[in-house]
């Protein structure tokens, strides 16, 4: 028997690897996350060993809804049109059936069962469990979007070209089952991006504009500080120095302070810090006559044990603030996700897109904001304090979008993983 680990950034490289090196009747022994991506462990003539073992309920349970899924999911399979189906995409489902089948099996003497499954044992064969079910949606989003590219062109079409613009398949799906019907591309194209305006919102009116509290909040290096500065010199031009102050909750970045401090000097207005064993209430009290009050936040960690004490304080009913979450068009969909989880305690009134003039792609960012019905209040597309903020329209933020979209073609793995969890796909598992 010949055995051999694979590490992959995901698990398509890894069966990719598999196939390439040991060929399409290689079994797959275990697959399991590690820090980078996934650990697969392949083998030729693998002979699958029998274990005898304790009954365990939510174990059983985990793998008899994976097998149901798989057995389903071969049973459509089998009915579709045997040119529609690739060799090697039912090789690799024959094979996922071998690995799962022996290990699903029912269990009907549990008397002869003596060994137990320990909680590590357990957590194993659910990562595994796990893996086999990655392979399978990978196989089924592959078949989803090759029956889309032959059945539904023009649909097909219009995928490619929002996953250039970087939108997720979330977003896209609604938008396009809306123009399903329509035969003529161009005109669907058009109305597809007339229905995703629709589904941008933005303020009625400018949140500087509303007296109050407002809180930018985000992680380190979205830009807070200086969309703060443009913030409040916009107002300073327009309105004057005496009905706005600045507060700074950040005491953990070097020169935080240092820097908002010189802001305030150089626009001429006050400038406030709560320090330890102060709380915000106290320090926004005396600044209760003030039309405009701007606060930077500290860029904390989501595992930093302050960052809750500063979204508690942010969300406690005597600050009345109203919070945005600032969000760089330059990060990945996975911070900007992981930052709304983290930042959504204090209560978000909308969002900030910032770093326009260094971003490739407005799809992620815009994801998040739909997604999450938040409302895009500003955008910034330069250093300039503060010319390089707008208040955005939703149509301007689409006409970007498009603008700013990819030149290449998304290669067939994309798209097949993009159509994964689309209603094609779903046709095959549940």
């Amino acid at each position: 028997m010949q055995v051999k680990r694979y590490f992959a950034a995901d698990m398509r490289q890894a069966m990719n690897r598999v196939r390439e090196e040991l060929g399409a009747d290689a079994s797959i022994i275990s697959t399991r996350r590690v820090a980078g991506g996934v650990e697969l462990t392949a083998a030729l003539d693998y002979q699958v060993q029998s274990s005898v073992s304790r009954p365990n309920p939510a174990l059983e349970a985990e793998l008899r809804k994976t097998q149901a899924q798989i057995l389903e999911a071969q049973a459509r399979l089998q009915a579709q049109d045997e040119d529609e189906l690739h060799g090697k995409d039912r090789q690799l489902l024959e094979q996922v059936m071998q690995r799962v089948a022996p290990v699903s099996a029912p269990q009907n003497n549990h008397h002869e069962q003596a060994a137990a499954f320990n909680q590590h044992e357990f957590a194993a064969m659910r990562s595994e469990l796990n893996g086999l079910r990655e392979l399978l949606e990978m196989q089924l989003g592959s078949m989803a979007w090759g029956q889309m590219r032959t059945q539904q062109p023009a649909q097909a079409s219009l995928w490619k070209r929002f996953q250039k613009m970087g939108l997720t398949a979330d977003i896209v799906r609604p938008v396009l089952q809306k123009v399903a019907a329509e035969k003529d591309q161009h005109k669907a194209w058009r109305m597809a991006l007339a229905h995703l305006t629709h589904a941008i919102r933005t303020p009625s009116v400018e949140p500087m504009q509303e007296s109050g509290v407002i809180a930018l909040v985000g992680p380190a290096g979205m830009g807070k500080t200086t969309t703060l500065a443009k913030l409040a010199a916009r107002y300073v031009l327009e309105h004057g120095a005496q009905h706005i102050a600045l507060v700074s909750m950040d005491s953990y970045r070097i020169g935080a302070q240092e820097q908002l401090k010189t802001l305030g000097r150089i626009l001429n207005i006050p400038v406030s810090y709560v320090g330890d064993g102060q709380t915000l209430t106290s320090v926004l009290q005396p600044l209760a006559h003030k039309r405009i009050v701007l606060i930077d936040t500290a860029g904390l960690p989501a595992s930093d044990p302050a960052l809750g004490l500063q979204l508690e304080s942010l969300a406690a009913r005597g600050v009345q603030a109203k919070n945005y979450l600032v969000m760089a068009a330059t990060s990945q969909g996975q911070v900007l996700k992981a930052a709304y989880h983290a930042y959504k305690r204090c209560g978000l009134a909308g969002c900030i897109i910032t770093k326009l003039d260094e971003a490739i792609s407005m799809g992620e960012a815009l994801s998040m904001a739909i997604g999450h019905g938040l409302p895009v209040a500003y955008t910034t597309d330069g250093p300039k304090i503060p010319d390089d903020l707008q208040v955005p329209r939703s149509h301007q933020l689409i006409s970007r979008a498009v603008r700013l979209q990819s030149s290449e073609e998304p290669t067939e793995d994309i798209m097949a993983q993009m159509c994964t969890g689309t209603s094609l796909a779903s046709q095959y598992v549940g």
